[in-house]
């Protein structure tokens, strides 16, 4: 597989027919595709478990000056016992993957005690769990168009409300998803 037709740092923007309850209206951020497959963290779902749950879980105390009270992602429906955090910028850590020049994908517990403290990356996301693809399986789905593939974007992969994120990953495209039927071959 060649770099250009690898969906690494692009969003994945599930369409409309897409009847898969861990995937309906998500936007997922691809971390890394390859001959071996795809992995990605769904960035617009969060889980009624907060960073200050996390934290005590992981026995790291926060600084009183840190908001814990934030909801964690539902990254996907693989491993979600497992911690995720895109950040950037990259930085440091024990464990990561270099996604871009910006953003990594770390799994190590260094990172979430330096944002306990304060101290980590500007902007990050947590998130318990990821998505995941065999070899060939994300561009069978491509072909099958249950997604849309389109550059990403820091802004709404940190900064935009959870809620707009699918619309504004597909806008990126020029495509108004509210427009596209949900059926699939039919006319």
């Amino acid at each position: 597989m060649s770099s250009a037709t690898s969906f690494r740092d692009h969003f994945l923007i599930a369409m409309p027919a897409l009847s898969d309850p861990n995937f309906d209206h998500s936007v997922t951020y691809i971390c890394e595709h390859n001959e071996e497959g795809a992995m990605g963290v769904i960035i617009n779902r969060q889980m009624a478990i907060t960073m200050a749950e996390v934290l005590e879980q992981m026995e790291i105390e926060a600084s009183s000056s840190v908001d814990t009270t934030v909801n964690i992602h539902d990254g996907g429906p693989v491993h979600q016992e497992h911690g995720f955090v895109l950040h950037s910028p990259v930085g440091a850590w024990e464990a990561s993957l270099q996604v871009s020049d910006e953003i990594a994908l770390t799994t190590s517990r260094d990172i979430l005690a330096t944002i306990a403290h304060g101290e980590g990356p500007k902007q990050f996301l947590i998130a318990l769990g990821y998505a995941g693809w065999g070899p060939g399986q994300l561009e069978q789905e491509m072909a099958e168009n249950a997604w849309l593939s389109g550059p990403s974007s820091s802004r709404i992969l940190f900064e935009l409300p959870l809620e707009e994120r699918w619309s504004a990953a597909a806008a990126l495209l020029g495509i108004d998803l509210n427009l596209l039927s949900s059926e699939i071959g039919h006319s």
